[in-house]
């Protein structure tokens, strides 16, 4: 059936959208209708169109091209070889996203949300409408390393209040979002925000995101080095560089230091992990920096090793380049392969980093990993509880946050407490809650108190340390399920019983609203993917699940188990993936050791539902990666 939408004229897309079925909404219908038609041949108008467009490109003088940024001559070189920009490089083309600003402010005071192509634009800026979810907008920050001062998160409750919500939530980049932003809030928001130092400026859309690092950088026990100053280096590079930004779609970028929180290098564009190298091969005795390229873990890939051995101080100059030669190669005419991965798999991993040498003033310099010694065993539980810090006398406070929301008196209350009883400092970290540090050990006590008094706690958790949860259905109008209510669900049902099942380690239970995959389903233990459930008994919500993800040097790539579960009976379907887990585990084996020990078919076989055909589920893998 065609979708019921007045004016929908498009041949050969509405009639393979479906009124019934899954439910969708009125944009998630949007969304697949625009997938299906760039599937389809563009029509008459379309091509004369893109043809007026390209002509235009190919005839702009080389002179005028040298003057523009990277990504407007990337896309003049596309249009030159006669090719068609997608709907998003068009917008780019015609108007820079970064120069909005004057749009924001007059849609503030008219007191409306962006619509059409201004929805991609206000991006740029951190801005996203989230209609029909919410019928409002959502800003995310940007705060490298994921690390931020107490005044900077009084600054942030007070915006929450005063233009959003009234709450914040933790991400999985180690970031914050503001929500349920009405649209005359937005300019007050943004000039709040960028006067309290946080610049959400390409936090979204084809920008490089929220630099990541490990949320003890400078205080753990286990570091080979600090990577904070490299995040903030890279941050500030990006924020005062417009050849950083437009890219052919978004990017990620992570430092691990060898600390024992890990910071999920490998599930980005670009992560860096540092090592120790004994004096030989050309190299001096220290620590030095692996690089790893190509992670989107939503399209079923962790970051592959390159080989290249770099000092800390080539990081960043690498990773300029390594973006430049994206932005001049990347696809900007199929969104669904502008991703550095598809790049990577078209040349290969040797000619992308000889075209990226030829931008660089230092020689590449390679050393197998096995001439390196790396950091130990990342710590599963080490962002939640008390642990002593490297400097003597001083502990950091691991605490949980539900779902990673905090509301606007929490986070203010938290600035407080480590204003009192520590440095001053906040650390975010990549499983959706924070770390209080620099406490004195004589002082912890009351700490804990204060912190008691916000309705926090500090108490490791095997389920509550390894819950993510992205925004799903309930604020994102692509999530297809409520991630966010599951899991508390989740949490709620197993409270009480990990003891009796006798789970005695951290699992890593990822939920993600839709193939987007923010939440970074493919490396939980148990990963769920939000998807419409419609039979007999029910008709609404639901969850797909997939076994055995893992990460670093467990990394590997979850496979399904068992689809299509209604929401009301997730937590029992996660109760009794762990009863079979810990009824055939090795003694103390973790999730993560049982799953790496057991070939994929016997893997899916073990833990799908009884009346569930496994022998498809492949089938659904390979489609959604597509």
């Amino acid at each position: 059936m065609a979708l019921d939408r007045p004016g929908n004229e498009t041949p050969g897309v509405t009639q393979l959208i479906p009124t019934g079925g899954q439910n969708f909404s009125p944009a998630q219908k949007e969304y697949l209708e625009g997938f299906l038609r760039a599937l389809s041949a563009p029509s008459a108008a379309a091509q004369a169109a893109t043809a007026a467009t390209t002509a235009a490109g190919a005839s702009a003088p080389a002179a005028d091209l040298a003057g523009l940024p990277p990504g407007k001559q990337a896309q003049h070189a596309w249009l030159a070889a006669g090719k068609r920009l997608s709907k998003e490089e068009k917008i780019k083309f015609d108007a820079d996203p970064l120069d909005a600003w004057p749009r924001i402010a007059e849609l503030s005071s008219q007191d409306k949300l962006p619509e059409g192509d201004d929805q991609f634009r206000l991006k740029y800026h951190g801005l996203w409408n989230v209609s029909p979810a919410q019928e409002a907008m959502m800003c995310r920050l940007r705060m490298p390393g994921g690390v931020l001062k107490a005044y900077q998160a009084e600054a942030i409750a007070a915006a929450a209040e005063a233009y959003g919500g009234g709450y914040v939530d933790v991400t999985t980049r180690a970031n914050l979002q503001i929500r349920e932003i009405p649209g005359r809030h937005m300019a007050p928001l943004l000039t709040d925000l960028h006067e309290a130092g946080i610049v959400p400026r390409g936090s979204g859309a084809d920008n490089i995101r929220n630099v990541t690092g490990n949320p003890t950088c400078g205080i753990d026990t286990h570091e080979f080095y600090d990577v904070l100053p490299l995040c903030r280096e890279l941050h500030h590079a990006i924020l005062h560089d417009r050849g950083m930004y437009g890219l052919p779609r978004k990017f990620n970028v992570a430092f691990d230091g060898g600390n024992s929180i890990s910071a999920l290098e490998d599930t980005n564009d670009i992560g860096f992990k540092a090592v120790k190298v004994e004096a030989g091969h050309g190299f001096e005795e220290g620590v030095y920096f692996r690089m790893a390229l190509g992670g989107i873990t939503g399209h079923g890939d962790l970051a592959r090793d390159t080989g290249l051995l770099l000092k800390p101080e080539e990081c960043i100059p690498l990773t300029k380049a390594i973006v430049m030669v994206y932005v001049a190669n990347g696809d900007r005419g199929n969104r669904k392969k502008a991703r550095l991965k598809y790049v990577l798999d078209s040349w290969g991993i040797p000619k992308f980093l000889d075209e990226t040498q030829k931008l660089l003033p230092f020689p590449l310099r390679r050393l197998p990993e096995s001439e390196c010694r790396l950091a130990p065993m990342v710590d599963k539980a080490g962002h939640l509880g008390i642990h002593p810090q490297r400097q003597p006398g001083l502990c950091y406070i691991g605490v949980d946050v539900p779902v990673g929301r905090l509301s606007v008196a929490q986070l203010r209350g938290l600035a407080s407490l480590a204003t009192r009883f520590g440095s001053g400092t906040l650390r975010l970290t990549v499983w959706q809650n924070l770390l209080i540090s620099d406490v004195p050990e004589d002082r912890l006590g009351d700490a804990l108190k204060a912190l008691g008094d916000l309705g926090l706690t500090h108490e490791p958790d095997p389920i509550q340390a390894g819950l993510v949860a992205c925004t799903g259905g309930e604020g994102c109008k692509f999530g297809l399920g409520p991630t966010k209510s599951t899991a508390l669900a989740i949490s709620a049902h197993l409270r009480g019983r990990t003891a009796k099942l006798g789970l005695d380690a951290p699992v890593n239970i990822h939920l993600t609203g839709c193939t987007h995959s923010c939440a970074q389903h493919f490396i939980g233990d148990i990963g769920l993917l939000g998807t419409g459930v419609e039979i007999p008994e029910y008709k609404g919500a639901g969850f797909h699940f997939y076994i055995g993800g893992g990460y670093g040097r467990e990394g590997r790539m979850a496979v399904p188990a068992r689809r299509s579960v209604p929401v009301p009976e997730v937590p029992a379907e996660v109760e009794r993936i762990l009863a079979i887990y810990l009824e055939k585990r090795l003694p103390a084996e973790t999730f993560t050791a049982f799953a790496a020990r057991h070939p994929d078919a016997e893997l899916a076989a073990l833990f799908a539902w009884p009346a569930d055909p496994v022998a498809a589920e492949s089938a659904m893998l390979a489609g959604e990666n597509a």
